[in-house]
């Protein structure tokens, strides 16, 4: 199984991640503003390093809270997406099964 984990809960950093037959593997990157810009290239980048691609995803998990207001909508959004147009699970829901932020 390949999952791709995503992170963007903290107003200070991205994290986006593997998990490959259960070991995990992180890419951080210190970050303020413009979330959404430099989430989609790390995903790109951690599936490269792995000689992957986006189709080789079997499902996603994301952090849904709490943290950033704005932060958790970007990860939640793309992993929402990627999860539609890849026909995978977010957070173990079923495909199309749309996952929601939880704000403190």
């Amino acid at each position: 199984m390949t999952i791709l984990l995503i992170d963007t809960s903290s107003n200070k950093e991205i994290r986006v991640g593997l998990k490959i037959n259960g070991k995990e593997e992180w890419i951080k990157k210190k970050i303020n503003k413009q979330k959404a810009q430099a989430t989609l290239p790390m995903i790109e980048k951690v599936l490269k390093d792995h000689s992957l691609g986006i189709k080789d995803l079997t499902g996603i998990k994301v952090n849904t809270g709490p943290g950033s207001f704005t932060g958790l909508r970007v990860g939640i959004s793309i992993a929402n997406a990627l999860s539609f147009a890849l026909g995978v699970p977010v957070n173990g829901r079923k495909a199309g099964e749309y996952e929601e932020p939880e704000y403190e």
